[in-house]
């Protein structure tokens, strides 16, 4: 049986997390800076298992997993501020890549078409 939570449920988890405090959720230009900063993390992460830029010894053992853990925690808070639902947010995105975008790229071949 699997644990993984659907968006929903992502959403609510990080609702309830931040619903225990009195500060509640950042203001949205305070959450865009630190969405900012999360994405310069992964970014940093990133350059260093695939770019040139090696971790001096002094730097964390953070992975890509995690700093994208941190980045979705942000959006998420983000999402709830504004309520904002990702699950619909989602859906209309893919809707535009499936419309709009669908002649856009080169598609693999199937089974059928060869």
């Amino acid at each position: 049986m699997s644990n993984e939570k659907t968006i929903a449920q992502l959403q609510q988890e990080v609702d309830d997390y931040i619903g225990q405090f009195k500060e509640g959720y950042f203001s949205p230009l305070a959450m865009i800076a630190r969405m900012t900063e999360e994405l310069g993390e992964l970014a940093r992460e990133v350059n260093h298992h695939y770019g040139e830029k090696t971790k001096k010894s002094s730097e964390d053992d953070s992975t890509i997993e995690e700093e994208l853990g941190d980045l979705l925690f942000v959006i998420a808070c983000f999402a709830n501020e504004q309520n904002i639902s990702l699950q619909r947010s989602h859906e209309r995105v893919m809707e535009k890549f499936t419309t709009r975008d669908k002649d856009r790229w080169t598609r693999k071949e199937t089974e059928e078409q060869k």
